[in-house]
């Protein structure tokens, strides 16, 4: 097993055991993205908790005024090694796990 996939599971049962995390608001502006980005960027680079919460993520796909948003369908997935790219997060994911900063 990969780090990433050993991670990914990690994950997966912190937000299966009902981890709390910012799921609202999204980032709909470049304002509320900045505020969010900014958070993110307080945090160690290995808070991985602290990355879920504040990047409002969810284990299933959140819809958002009547728009699917899961991390297969943002820029920032890596299909194929099925991780956030995104520099202030930088997390192994699922493709329908979904996150407040989704971006088309």
């Amino acid at each position: 097993m990969s780090d990433d996939d050993a991670k990914r599971q990690e994950l997966a049962k912190l937000l299966k055991d009902g981890l709390q995390t910012d799921v609202t608001p999204r980032a709909d502006d470049q304002a509320a993205w900045n505020r969010i980005i900014a958070e993110l960027r307080t945090l160690a680079p290995d808070d991985d908790v602290g990355k879920l919460k504040a990047g409002g993520f969810t284990d299933y796909t959140y819809v958002h005024h009547d728009l699917e948003q899961p991390c297969e369908t943002c820029m920032y997935y890596l299909k194929h090694r099925k991780f956030c790219e995104l520099p202030e997060l930088m997390l192994p994911v699922e493709p329908a796990w979904s996150c407040r900063l989704w971006r088309i």
